[in-house]
């Protein structure tokens, strides 16, 4: 994952070396084309320079020719020939061919040479005169300026580079410390929080923001506690009084039996209420974060107590607990949790297990599995969902794996179901924590 520099840095700095490739053609043009009108314009003072030479030297018309021949050999970069009309127009061009200078020393060096083209008048005669001049490398001196400016962009990425990052440090500080605040933030503890003042608009507008939104988060989630408590307690009093006066109303003996039946049903159906808001007020207290003890906690005793505090329905199932200790994990959590989840486990193990047959709960360093018969795959997209049952059975209310699932999640466990060999297991697998 990239901080937010390098997500700003890397397209400026992209686009940097775009322009810097770009603009390598464009300086070879430029300064290419510079250069030739430079040329032309030096060639055109040579010509005049030349005429003007040739006439203050007022050479008669004999020797003019020799002087002609003569200037032609010694310099090689102009020539002139007689016409015996003047040319419509001057002209320009480019050619290359070997500089005459190299070919004197042996040499077979091509150089590119501008050529201008153009007519002047000695002694009332007409001359063509063709002055070359020899082009320097132009590839050579765009390279050259390529690289200083390249090297001039890297020193200015690495500067915007370091400057920006000793900026954003400095000016990304009150934001570091408000998601630091964020961070350590705990709804359950009831505490506003507040942040340091800033010179910053848009970093001011962030902490007015948040300290609104925590603020109505607290208030709401103080409702909701208070409002899931006394429903609570308040649904727990007629209850509990309900169950008592059933209680007594069973030990008339005047009941007939279909009262006795009748009454019985009653008090079932007042026990699984009872059940049932226990059970939901405790998935509020997990889904609210009010379990925040966090300590070590070794499994193998929860299980071994669960198994004898459920030997009853064990034993009236004919069943056999098949315990197996391969590894102690490394777990911390909430104790009370880690025994209503092993309780939720087996219990619902030891109800939809078939009579007369083995329930194998196997404990290692990364894992804990609970297994028993069954005869078909249950739906594993419904199995965690609250009341969500896969068979007909009354005496569960459909909230017990939905709360083992919401305990593991809180612990940052993971809770998975397979169907294997006619066997359906429950598996939590513990990341790694440290102690």
């Amino acid at each position: 994952m990239k901080n937010l520099l390098t997500k700003t840095l890397t397209p400026f700095t992209i686009y940097a070396f775009i322009v810097l490739a770009a603009s390598i053609p464009v300086y070879f043009f430029l300064v290419d084309w510079i250069w030739i009108n430079e040329l032309d314009e030096n060639n055109q003072l040579i010509a005049q320079r030349v005429e003007i030479e040739f006439n203050e030297q007022k050479i008669n018309t004999e020797k003019l020719k020799e002087s002609i021949d003569f200037w032609n050999e010694i310099q090689p970069g102009t020539h002139i020939d007689y016409i015996e009309k003047p040319l419509a127009k001057d002209s320009t061009y480019s050619i290359y061919r070997q500089n005459p200078y190299y070919e004197k020393f042996g040499g077979d060096k091509v150089n590119r040479f501008r050529g201008y083209i153009t007519t002047i008048q000695i002694n009332d005669q007409h001359f063509a005169l063709t002055v070359e001049t020899n082009v320097e490398e132009t590839e050579e001196t765009v390279g050259y300026i390529a690289v200083v400016t390249l090297l001039f962009f890297i020193v200015l990425v690495l500067g915007f580079w370091l400057m920006n990052k000793r900026l954003s440090k400095q000016i990304w500080k009150p934001f570091h410390r408000t998601l630091d605040r964020l961070k350590d933030f705990q709804l359950n503890n009831q505490k506003q929080l507040t942040f340091e003042k800033t010179d910053i608009k848009e970093f001011h507008e962030l902490h007015v923001a948040l300290e609104k939104l925590i603020s109505q988060s607290l208030r709401t989630y103080q409702s909701q506690k208070e409002f899931t408590e006394n429903a609570s307690h308040e649904l727990q009093t007629p209850l509990a009084i309900l169950k008592q006066k059933l209680d007594l109303f069973l030990q008339d003996k005047q009941l007939t039996e279909e009262q006795y039946t009748l009454v019985e049903d009653m008090q079932y159906s007042l026990s699984r209420a009872a059940r049932l808001n226990k059970n939901l007020l405790l998935l509020t207290k997990i889904e609210n974060e009010q379990f925040q003890t966090k300590k070590p906690i070794d499994p193998g005793p929860i299980v071994e107590e669960t198994i004898d505090m459920f030997q009853d329905f064990i034993e009236g199932k004919v069943l056999q607990i098949q315990f197996d200790i391969q590894g102690i994990p490394a777990i911390k959590g909430d104790s009370y949790l880690f025994e209503i989840l092993i309780q939720n486990l087996l219990i619902n193990a030891i109800r939809h297990a078939q009579p007369s047959s083995t329930i194998v709960i196997i404990l290692n360093e990364t894992t804990l599995s609970v297994s028993n018969g069954g005869t078909q795959a249950l739906d594993d997209k419904q199995l965690f969902k609250r009341f969500a049952k896969q068979h007909d059975n009354r005496q569960g209310a459909g909230l017990g794996l939905a709360i083992a699932y919401e305990i593991c999640q809180y612990n940052h466990w993971q809770l998975s179901y397979t169907y294997s060999q006619k066997r359906h297991q429950f598996t939590i697998t513990f990341f790694p924590q440290i102690i």
